[in-house]
């Protein structure tokens, strides 16, 4: 298959990794950050059953870096964000929301800091380049932000630890979750970090050179092959059994961080300042007016995830949307994150989903819905040696 197949245009950027994607068996794409994302290798739910039981690689080069440098880059970087990065040490990794002036959420990116001068924003879906960009022209801050040449794969599941020891020898077992090291593999500069977005073990490899795209999925693919690992994408099975968001369906600039029941990612009584401060005191103060919850949803398993928001309502009137859902061959069940009015999230409410096959019952539950504590994603990588232990 050639990579002609596919074409939004020009204005869409390719991956570094994408003719090896369209190699390994894409038969499908998205657009995310303005450019492609392979979304399709076949059946799903086999993928997800790889990424749960062996492991995955998947080209997530869209998760683009904002690099943030220079003298005040530490107290720029606080500005965009309501988490305290105080405490924050050079190769650690940090989840955090980046505000706007009403505390709405922009988006939800993996901060790295490289050194105390220097540090990556790895993006989900919007643009936050330019975002960071305009806030710096008249913060009064020295700092240089750009877009630098980087450009993450994921290799997820319980299989990914082998598979990394296999390429970067017994001493990757050490990195810990949410931290990084700068590292090198056949001379192709990398950074690898422990996080990932599917609730499971692994890790990112984020590209340091383009050149080198082909060469790093060839290599890691011979490597992890023998161990069961395929190319796959992000599963939307396993990040909505986890409860991680997706930005645009989930969370966007109309949401803010008490509605997901994210307030431990909001220190609103550190001395720094931040956008949206006094937006989130507010917000915090008066309480919200609804919330996100878990759902598990009556009927057939459904044949895939949902394309449009399904209306909530409950005792006939409308209380909400459904923004993400999907079956969960795992659980047996249809499960689905919503956001809905707070009269109604109590667990146990009976609610009432139009999906596209028509109105179905529904269940107010707890969330996430498999592996709450992430124990699975946290668990420290097993060297050999001990396996056999």
């Amino acid at each position: 298959m050639q990579s002609k197949t596919f074409g939004f245009g020009t204005q869409i950027r390719k991956s570094p990794f994408f003719d090896a994607t369209v190699r390994w068996g894409a038969q499908g794409f998205s657009v995310y950050n303005h450019m492609y994302i392979p979304r399709d290798f076949g059946d799903p739910e086999q993928n997800f059953w790889t990424l749960v039981n062996d492991a995955i690689l998947c080209d997530v080069a869209v998760e683009r870096q904002v690099e943030i440098s220079g003298p005040d880059a530490a107290q720029f970087v606080q500005t965009l964000t309501p988490r305290d990065l105080s405490s924050m040490a050079v190769g650690q990794c940090k989840y955090v929301l980046i505000t706007n002036a009403e505390g709405g959420i922009l988006n939800d990116p993996i901060l790295l800091k490289l050194a105390e001068d220097r540090f990556w924003l790895s993006l989900a879906d919007s643009d936050i380049l330019l975002w960071a960009q305009g806030v710096a022209v008249h913060a009064g801050l020295d700092v240089q932000i750009h877009e630098p040449d980087v450009s993450p794969l994921q290799l997820q599941g319980p299989k990914s630890g082998e598979i990394m020891q296999a390429l970067f020898g017994p001493e990757i077992a050490d990195l810990r979750y949410y931290w990084f090291i700068e590292t090198e593999l056949d001379g192709i500069p990398l950074v690898v970090s422990r996080t990932g977005w599917s609730s499971e073990l692994g890790y990112e490899i984020f590209l340091r050179d383009a050149a080198y795209g082909d060469a790093l999925w060839e290599r890691i693919m011979s490597v992890g092959l023998p161990m069961g690992l395929k190319p796959g994408h992000t599963s939307s099975i396993r990040r909505i059994e986890g409860g991680m968001l997706s930005y645009h369906a989930d969370a966007d600039i109309q949401t803010n961080p008490f509605e997901l029941g994210l307030e431990r990612l909001c220190n609103l009584d550190m001395e720094a300042d931040f956008i949206g401060k006094f937006a989130l005191k507010r917000i915090r103060d008066t309480g919200v007016s609804r919330k996100q919850v878990g759902l598990i949803l009556e009927g057939a398993p459904l044949t895939g995830p949902n394309t449009t928001f399904w209306a909530i309502h409950h005792a006939g009137a409308p209380v909400g949307k459904v923004t993400s859902a999907v079956y969960s061959p795992r659980l047996g069940q249809n499960i689905a994150l919503a956001m809905v009015s707070v009269e109604v999230a109590a667990l146990g409410t009976q609610l009432t989903v139009t999906t596209d096959a028509g109105e179905t019952g529904a269940r107010v539950v707890e969330r996430p819905f498999f592996d709450p504590r992430k124990s699975l994603a946290a668990t420290a990588a097993i060297r050999p040696a001990e396996a056999r232990a």
